[in-house]
Parts: C-alpha cells; structure tokens; sequence
C-alpha cells in the first residue's frame, strides 16, 4: 500500500525545490540598502522591493495576497473548510545591518515553494495555510523590533511610532511614505482561536546541530532576554598628567562592568550576556574618556536565570561606578520573557524528522523570532535547520546548503500534510 508521504515523494522533486529556494535567497539579496553587503531595514526602498519581489513569488505558487497595515506581506493557499483555524508560517525578512542572507527567508521561501507544489498537485488540506513574511524583526531602523508580529497579535505599541532612525524621520513618517497608515495598525491583529498553530522554519544561528553532525532540530522554547543601554559620565582629563589613582575614566568603568557580565554569564548554562556596542563619544587617544556608551544583552531560556543575572549585573554597575566616580544611567530597552514551543507541535516536528530517518534533537532557541509574540494568540512550534561556517549569524559568513533545505523541505511538507487541527481545548 502507498502511503501519502510516499505519493507525495513520488511527485515532488525536492532537490529542484531547494535549489530554486537558494537562487530566491539570492535574488532576494540583491534587495539591500548597501552595496556589497545584506542590509535591508524596515520600509526602505530595499525593503519595499523585497516585499514586492516575496508577493510576486506567493501569486505565482497559487496564493492569495495581501499586505497588512504594518506592512507584512501575507499569502494564503486557501483550505477546503472556511471556517476552520488556519496554520500560519513564515518568518522575517528585514536584516540587521551586514547580516546573512537565510536569517529569515529561508521560512517564507520554503513554504511558498511547497505551497506551489501543493497547488501544482491540486491538493488542498482542511484548513487554509497562511505565508507570512513579517516585515521588522531586528528592530534595527527604529530600535523597537517584533512590530510585524506584534501588529498580528494586537499588541503593537503605538509609541514607536514616535521613533527616529538615523536621518531624523519617524517611524510614523515612514509608514505613511509607504502607503501604510498607522491608525489603520489595529486591523492587522487577529483574534485568538483564529491560527490552529504557529509554525517556522530558521536557521539554528548557533553551532550546536553542526558540530553533532545534525541537519534539523525541534526547538524547545525560544529564550527571554532583557536589554540595556548604559550612559557612564566620568571625567575628562590629559591623558599624560592625570595619575592613575585620581582619575574617573568612564571607558574603563565600562570595561570593568563588561567584564563582569562575561563572569556573571559564565556561571550557569543556558545563560548568556553581550556588550554588542561599546563607545567612547568624542573620544581622542590622548585623553581620559569622559563619557562612554554601551549596550547590554542578557538572554536565557529560563526567566530566573535571566532575572536573576540582570539584578546582579546593573547592582554590580552601581558598585564599580561608586567606586570610580562615575556616574551611570541604565535604562531598560527591552524585555521578554521566554516562551516554550507547544509540546504537541513538538511532537509531531519530531514524528516527521523520524519519518524521513532524521534523529530526534531537541534544543532552544537562543536568538528572538516573531513567534514569542505570536504565542500570544497561538501555540506555536520551531525547526531549525543546521547552519554552516561554525553556525555563524547575523554576519555576510552565514550560510547554509541546499541538501539541507530539501530536506527541511521534505519534513515540512510532511509536517503539513499530517496536521490535523485540534478540537477545542486538546491542544
């Protein structure tokens, strides 16, 4: 007897799929706001060209287009039962700034190219499959990040919009030189109980699945972080005749709170901190740094760890600046708790990797995506796809191979045909 999934290896051919996936990385690519190097940033013109190029691709695989009022691009493949809840996948693709090319797209291209194979066959499925290509995830242009899926949750905070990008325009300015109106943003949400379930494909961003020889992994639950930027006001000095005892260098008052971060991380696994940005305004090498600028990251899959690192570090700030004489204002810029990916949606990623002779790996995620906000209104589910050059990311390095995407491929489309959506409270 043949088997669906059989049928369907039969009549799709997956290494032509992930070949054309890779080629629309690239095309995808050339979307960018600088020369040589991936930089596409919310409603750009980069940007507005990448999300013209994605709407083409989702027409021609059989979709039904829209683009919401954040400006999120959205195409459905329409199911047999109207009134059913839907399964939404997707993923970003704004980049940050020199970043890769598969953070992000390869989850909206992957589904669309099985979308058109499904269309391709005539085959549809109960409930309506919805390709969303988030518009801002990185929070680069305007410093708030997450804004296309929180515009689908309905929890867009409408005070961002107030936020400046480096040329001086608001986001408010930008949105509405895009043809998009923010008091339109309320449309964009969607109710609860409307998405059986939240699904993405990424790239893992880390090495683990490299180096255990691994193409896929479920992930388990996608890390929380808490984010700062810290102002030192120190005092300014010649560099050669201030002695070392008398001085109120606020550069190396950052250095010594870096420090601490890194041996604060080091103590529990799963626990992680950064300083991504550190600088000295002003700064000349023959003069004591009266002033010094830095970012602060703090991430774990468990909130406590988090919580906990987090009161530890900015106590530590208030002892090293005491002690040196430098003043500090830490102000909180983000927070997110973590939030744990559906044990049923788990279980069958994990039954369609074993299905196509995958073995069962299961690891969080350390990096943000869209789907701890779309949590919200939705159980939701990750696979992570192995990624080359030691599991770099967010860096021109990034890449990945097109066997991979087969067969991320072959497990998504596995993953779709099987589902079945919940009865009521059974999820």
């Amino acid at each position: 007897m043949t088997t669906m999934q059989e049928q369907t290896d039969l009549t799709i051919d997956f290494a032509t799929m992930s070949n054309q996936i890779m080629e629309r990385v690239d095309v995808l690519a050339l979307h960018t706001e600088q020369e040589g190097m991936m930089t596409r940033t919310y409603l750009t013109a980069a940007h507005r060209g990448a999300a013209g190029q994605i709407a083409a691709w989702m027409r021609d695989a059989g979709m039904t287009v829209r683009r919401d009022a954040s400006g999120n691009v959205i195409g459905r493949y329409e199911g047999t039962d109207p009134g059913s809840p839907l399964l939404m996948t997707g993923s970003h693709f704004d980049t940050v700034r020199n970043g890769g090319r598969y953070d992000g797209p390869l989850g909206i291209l992957l589904p669309i190219g099985c979308v058109a194979e499904w269309n391709r066959q005539g085959k549809r499925f109960p409930f309506a499959v919805e390709v969303v290509a988030f518009c801002e995830e990185e929070g680069v242009r305007f410093k708030a990040p997450l804004l296309g899926s929180r515009a689908i949750a309905g929890t867009f905070d409408t005070r961002v919009l107030d936020n400046v990008d480096d040329q001086g325009i608001t986001m408010h300015e930008a949105m509405l030189g895009a043809d998009l109106d923010p008091v339109h943003l309320p449309t964009a949400a969607v109710a609860r109980g409307k998405i059986a379930a939240f699904v993405e494909v990424h790239i893992e961003q880390g090495p683990v699945l490299q180096e255990e020889g691994l193409a896929l992994g479920v992930v388990t639950a996608i890390s929380g972080a808490t984010r700062y930027m810290l102002e030192l006001e120190g005092v300014a000095g010649h560099a050669g005749t201030v002695p070392m005892m008398s001085r109120h260098d606020a550069a190396m008052a950052g250095a010594e709170i870096a420090l601490f971060i890194e041996k604060r991380c080091n103590a529990a696994p799963g626990l992680v901190g950064t300083v991504g940005q550190f600088t000295v305004p002003n700064g000349a090498g023959n003069v004591i740094p009266g002033r010094a600028i830095m970012s602060i990251d703090i991430r774990a899959g468990e909130d406590t760890l988090r919580v906990a690192a987090a009161d530890d570090i900015t106590m530590e700030i208030e002892r090293i600046c005491a002690r040196r004489g430098v003043r500090a204002n830490v102000k909180k810029t983000y927070e997110a708790v973590s939030v744990g990916c559906a044990d049923w949606l788990q279980q069958r990623w994990t039954a369609s990797l074993q299905r196509h002779g995958c073995a069962p790996r299961s690891l969080p995620s350390g990096a943000g995506h869209d789907g701890m906000i779309i949590a919200a209104i939705a159980p939701i589910a990750m696979l992570f796809v192995r990624c080359g050059n030691g599991g770099i990311s967010h860096n021109p390095a990034e890449t990945m191979t097109a066997e991979d995407a087969a067969l991320a491929s072959r497990v998504f489309v596995d993953f779709v045909e099987n589902f079945e959506v919940p009865a009521a409270g059974q999820a």
